[in-house]
């Protein structure tokens, strides 16, 4: 990517830009082809051919392609409260660096977003640290602890854009249902991590695999039940059900048949490690699944960095899952970005190691993987991660179109790059994809025309 223009003292203003040449893909408006993008004063002025403007700084995308800033509904920004793990500057210049201009971050902080002071005192940091659009989820209930439900109407006011007590599933129906009720007069998703507490109690997927490694597994009904009551619930509300990281065929089937029934509102996303790591990958097998690309090096069983939660689920399930993005029983694709202080990871074994992996600097290239092996194509892999996820947000980002914020990605799908440590903006290098060669990465990131990543 080559860049010229004009700036104050030699900088770049940020304030106009032309990208000029690259292939622009626009899900929603259905633009895909080569053209130039012009963007003043943070908002996109323009998409066309021979486009020019004498201030602007001008990058030369060819054979690059630009794309609306990617959008992820499910991150862990840890702050206040875990800074050793990541803060809202490392967390948002992570997903910068992914290509991501918006995300949504999930309440398990310390205190949690279970009030309104909570949530200003994280829009002040927000404005001080971020490099990206940050929106919050607040909890369902007071200190995520399952037993008071928490001002929805005062939440929403204060900027929540949904709400989930994240890993804490909620036990209690009759909580769970008045949060659905709530849900539908404001609008905003319950966003459900649907787990039996009392039938997970292990580290990885209960199969074959944890028999061989003699780890206590967690079966994949743990979270099936769950989501079969949650989405009765939501049935019965007429509330609005978000599943978060369905990992599970027969979970992703109780989906499409509430889809079918036309009668219950229900959203549901994926993540790309459940969608190319299966529990082998907990054994030291590092191939990518649904891909046929070269593999890393075999690790050592039992990698903390596998440990995530909901677990790697069986090859079979993986196809499972790709099958319901495609036809749109899930709906998009976010990472669960979990990052962990290396005591928590690299300082102890499986069974103790915390669960999450990193994910903001990983899921563009993994999806352009499944692109390549032709699961997608790369207008609906661009789809499920910018479109989708501003549908559910119901914020007028993910699209080009003229007037639209300037939230944009340049990316190069062929740039291969190895993962190592160092090179992530991530404070927490947590993934199992550590010394593996990618393909794709991103060269520029705008946030309203604002540089928040250049390579």
């Amino acid at each position: 990517m080559r860049r010229s223009g004009h700036g104050r003292g030699g900088a770049v203003t940020g304030e106009r830009w032309l990208i000029r040449g690259g292939r622009v893909i626009d899900p929603g408006s259905g633009r895909d082809g080569v053209a130039d993008v012009l963007v003043r004063d943070g908002v996109i002025a323009a998409v066309g051919h021979d486009l020019d403007e004498a201030s602007a700084t001008v990058v030369d995308a060819t054979d690059l392609v630009v794309a609306p800033g990617l959008i992820d509904v499910h991150v862990h920004l840890r702050e206040p409260g875990g800074e050793a793990k990541e803060t809202i500057a490392t967390g948002t210049a992570a997903a910068a660096a992914g290509g991501f201009t918006a995300i949504c971050c999930m309440p398990n902080t310390t205190p949690p977003l279970d009030r309104p002071e909570v949530l200003h005192d994280l829009a002040r940091r927000v404005a001080r640290d971020g490099r990206v659009r940050v929106y919050p989820i607040a909890t369902i209930t007071m200190a995520r602890a399952g037993a008071v439900v928490v001002d929805f109407a005062a939440l929403a006011v204060a900027g929540a854009i949904g709400f989930s007590d994240d890993g804490d599933t909620t036990r209690d129906s009759a909580i769970m249902r008045a949060a659905l009720v709530a849900s539908r007069a404001l609008g905003l998703p319950i966003m459900v991590h649907c787990e039996d507490k009392a039938l997970a109690t292990g580290a990885m997927h209960e199969g074959e695999v944890s028999a061989r490694l003699g780890l206590a597994g967690i079966p994949a009904e743990a979270e099936e039940i769950v989501i079969a009551r949650d989405l009765m619930l939501a049935r019965l509300t007429g509330g609005w059900l978000h599943v978060c990281h369905v990992t599970t065929g027969r979970g992703a089937e109780l989906i499409r048949q509430a889809k079918a029934d036309g009668q219950t509102r229900v959203t549901a996303e994926v993540m790309p490690h459940h969608l190319l790591m299966d529990d082998e990958w907990v054994a030291g097998e590092r191939r990518l699944r649904n891909v046929d690309e070269p593999t890393g090096s075999p690790a050592l069983a039992g990698d903390p960095n596998t440990k995530v939660n909901p677990p790697l689920r069986p090859a079979a399930d993986t196809r499972l899952l790709l099958a319901a993005l495609r036809d749109g029983t899930i709906d998009l694709v976010a990472t669960d970005h979990a990052p962990h202080a290396e005591p928590e990871k690299g300082g102890t074994d499986f069974a103790r190691a915390a669960f999450g992996l990193s994910g903001l600097e990983f899921a563009l290239p993994l999806m352009l993987a499944l692109v390549r092996a032709g699961h997608l194509t790369l207008a609906e892999a661009i789809a499920a991660l910018t479109m989708a996820p501003a549908r559910v947000l119901g914020r007028p980002l993910g699209t080009l179109t003229s007037g639209a914020a300037a939230d944009i990605t340049v990316f190069d799908p062929t740039a291969q790059w190895t993962v190592t440590g160092g090179a992530l903006a991530t404070k927490s290098a947590n993934t199992p994809l550590l010394g593996m060669e990618l393909q794709g990465r991103v060269c520029l990131t705008l946030v309203a025309g604002e540089e928040r990543y250049r390579a």
